[in-house]
C-alpha cells in the first residue's frame, strides 16, 4: 500500500511494538504529529520540555525493559535532547530518538533551526541516521530497533527532512518483534569455551569468593540465573549503582553497594576475597576507586557483552565475553556447589559489624526517612533518583528486592533526571508506585515537569529532601575544602508547597520524624500525585566515603 512517510514511520513503529513515544512539537515534525492525530494505537505524552521527553524515554525503557521512544523537532528541539541521550549511551538504555531537519534542499544553507544533530550525537549514539532516500526509511527504522536493543543497548538517533516526511512510498508491513527476545541470544560464541573451562576451575577452587553484580544482570533479564548461581556458590554478593534490584536487598548473601558510599562490608570483602566474579558490571572509577589497589588478592573472572569493557579499567584473569544470560546458565551447570564455610561466616560478622548507621543532626534524618518509605511500601514501588546525596541515600537505606524498581543516572550523573523518568516509568509501568527521590538542587533543574505529571494525572510522589544546598558539593567542600562552602548555598526562600498547589498538585511538608509515618501513610493512600517537601540538615551526610584516589579499604566513617 502506498502512504506517506510520515505515515510509514508510526506503521515501523508499532511493528516493533511500540506503544509509547514522549516528545514536542514542532515546524518539521509536523507532518508525523499530523500523522498522529487519529492513530488509537500510539499514545503520546507531551513533556514541558525536550529533555524531559528524553529523560522519560529512558525512565520507561528502564522500568520495562522495552525500548524507549522520543520524537522532537530540529535545531533546538533535536539539541535539547543530547542530555537525555548521553545519559541513555552511558547506562546502556535501549531508545530511539526520531528528530525533525530542515527540508533537504534546504540543508547547508544555515537555514532556520537547521542543526546538524549527527555529527553532535555521534559520540553518544551507537548509530544514526539521516533518511534522504524515502523508500529506505523502513528498513532504516528496522534497523535502528535492532541495534538498540542488541548486545550491549543503547540510543539510536534517526534525522528526517520534512520534505522526506511528506513523500509517499510503498509499505510492506511486517510481524511485530519481541523486543525482549532480541537481546538474549546474542553476543556468545563457542571461540571462548577455553575460557570458560577455566573460569569454572577457578571458581572450583576458590576460597573466598565474591560476585559483583551490575547493570548488565539486569538488562539481559538475568537476575533470576544470578540467584541460583549465588546460591549454589554460597557465594557473598555486591552490587554497582546501576546492578542495585538484580540480586534481592533481603537475602543473606547481599552485602550491599560497592564503591565510594558502598558497604564497609562489601568494600572488606572485595579487598579480602580471593576470586571476584563480575557479572555485567564494567568497574568504573566509583567502584573501584584507586584501580590498582582494587581486589588485589583475587583473580577476577568478567563477563560482559561488550568487548571493549574487558580488562578495560582494572586487570582481569578470564574475560567472558558474550550474553550474561548463557554464561551464568553454563557457569551454574558446571561448577561444583559449594557448602557455608569460614568465608560465609566472616562476612556475616562483617555484615553485622559494618551495618550502615547514622546519626542525627537534626530533627528529621533521611536515613530514617527512606528506611520508613520502605516500610510503607514493602518494597512494591519503583523508585526513581536525582544525583547527589539523594541518590546515595536511597541506594543504601530503600531495600531493593526486584530489577527494574531503582532508576537512577549513573554514568553521566545527570541532576534533573528523575522526575522526567518517573512520569515514564508511571506511563509504562502503571501497576506500581512511583517515587522520586530528589534533592533540592536537582529538583529545580527540571520541575517544570511537574506540568506533565499534573496534566496526565500521574500518581507520582516527589519526595524533595531540602536541606537549602547542593549537598554532595557541600560535602565534599566539607571533607575536602576546610569548608569553604563556595556557592553551594541555595537559601532561595522557594515556596515548594505553593509551587505544587500552582500545578494543581497536593503539597505535604515533613520537619520531623515523628511525622515521617504519617504523611507518607497518607501521600501512598491517595491515587494522585504528591509533593512532599522533607527539611533536612545541610551537614547530613552520606557516609561511608572513599576520598577521591584512595583505595576502598580507606573510607570516612558510618556517620
Amino acid at each position: 500500500m502506498k502512504l506517506k512517510v510520515a505515515e510509514v514511520l508510526l506503521e515501523c513503529l508499532r511493528e516493533q511494538g511500540v506503544d509509547t513515544i514522549f516528545g514536542y512539537p514542532g515546524g518539521t515534525v509536523i507532518n508525523i504529529y499530523d500523522a498522529l492525530y487519529n492513530r488509537k494505537d500510539i499514545t503520546h505524552i507531551l513533556t514541558v520540555h525536550e529533555q524531559g521527553a528524553t529523560h522519560a524515554a529512558d525512565g520507561y525503557a528502564r522500568a520495562t525493559g522495552k525500548v524507549g521512544i522520543v520524537l522532537v523537532t530540529s535545531g533546538p528541539g533535536a539539541s535539547n535532547t543530547v542530555t537525555g541521550i548521553a545519559t541513555a549511551y552511558r547506562d546502556s538504555v535501549p531508545m530511539v530518538v526520531i528528530t525533525g531537519q530542515v527540508a533537504r534542499p534546504l540543508l547547508g544553507k544555515d537555514s532556520f533551526q537547521e542543526l546538524d544533530i549527527r555529527s553532535i550525537t555521534k559520540p553518544i549514539t551507537k548509530k544514526n541516521y539521516m533518511v534522504k532516500n524515502p523508500e529506505a526509511l523502513p528498513e532504516i527504522v528496522r534497523d535502528a530497533f535492532r541495534i538498540a536493543r542488541s548486545g550491549r543497548p543503547g540510543p539510536v538517533l534517526i534525522d528526517i527532512p520534512k520534505d522526506v516526511q511528506m513523500t509517499e512510498i510503498e509499505y510492506q508491513p511486517m510481524d511485530i518483534i519481541n523486543s525482549r527476545k532480541a537481546v538474549s541470544s546474542l553476543g556468545f560464541t563457542k571461540e571462548t569455551s577455553s575460557n570458560l573451562d577455566k573460569a569454572v576451575e577457578l571458581i572450583n577452587n576458590s576460597k573466598r569468593p565474591v560476585i559483583y553484580a551490575g547493570g548488565g544482570v539486569k538488562i539481559s533479564d538475568s537476575c533470576g540465573k544470578l540467584l541460583k548461581f549465588a546460591e549454589k556458590l554460597k557465594s557473598p554478593v555486591c552490587c554497582s549503582l546501576m546492578g542495585i534490584g538484580t540480586f534481592p536487598g533481603t537475602h543473606p548473601y547481599f552485602m550491599g553497594l560497592i564503591g565510594m558510599h558502598g558497604s564497609r562490608c562489601s568494600n572488606t570483602a572485595i579487598c579480602n576475597c580471593d576470586l571476584l566474579i563480575a557479572v555485567g558490571a564494567r568497574f568504573s572509577d566509583r567502584t573501584t576507586c584507586k584501580a590498582d589497589e582494587f581486589a588485589q588478592y583475587a583473580d577476577i573472572i568478567q563477563i560482559d557483552i561488550d568487548p571493549q569493557e574487558l580488562g578495560k579499567n582494572v586487570n582481569i584473569r578470564i574475560p567472558l565475553c558474550g550474553d550474561v544470560n548463557k554464561y551464568l546458565e553454563l557457569l551454574t551447570e558446571r561448577v561444583e556447589e559449594k557448602k557455608l564455610s569460614a568465608w560465609s561466616k566472616q562476612i556475616q560478622n562483617w555484615k553485622e559489624a559494618y551495618a550502615v548507621s547514622y546519626k542525627s543532626n537534626g530533627s528529621l534524618n533521611p536515613q530514617y526517612l527512606l528506611n520508613k518509605l520502605y516500610e510503607l511500601t514493602a518494597g512494591k514501588s519503583i523508585v526513581t533518583t536525582e544525583v547527589g546525596q539523594n541518590q546515595m541515600w536511597a541506594a543504601q537505606y530503600y531495600t531493593f528486592t526486584e530489577p527494574r524498581t531503582f532508576i537512577s543516572s549513573g554514568g553521566l550523573g545527570t541532576m534533573g533526571y528523575g522526575l522526567s523518568a518517573a512520569i515514564g516509568a508511571a506511563v509504562g509501568r502503571p501497576d506500581y508506585r512511583v517515587i522520586n527521590i530528589a534533592g533540592d538542587g536537582s529538583f529545580r533543574m527540571n520541575l517544570a515537569e511537574l506540568s506533565t505529571i499534573s496534566k496526565y494525572k500521574l500518581p507520582i510522589i516527589q519526595v524533595l529532601l531540602n536541606n537549602n544546598s547542593l549537598g554532595m558539593v557541600r560535602q565534599w567542600q566539607k571533607f575536602f575544602f576546610n569548608e569553604r562552602y563556595s556557592h553551594t548555598s541555595l537559601k532561595d526562600e522557594i515556596n515548594y508547597g505553593k509551587l505544587a498547589d500552582a500545578f494543581g498538585i497536593r503539597s505535604m511538608r515533613i520537619i520531623e520524624n515523628s511525622e515521617v509515618e504519617k504523611v507518607f501513610a497518607e501521600a501512598l493512600e491517595i491515587n494522585e500525585p504528591a509533593l512532599i517537601e522533607c527539611m533536612i540538615h545541610p551537614d547530613d551526610l552520606v557516609l561511608p566515603m572513599v576520598p577521591a584516589g584512595e583505595p576502598i579499604s580507606e573510607c570516612i566513617g558510618d556517620f
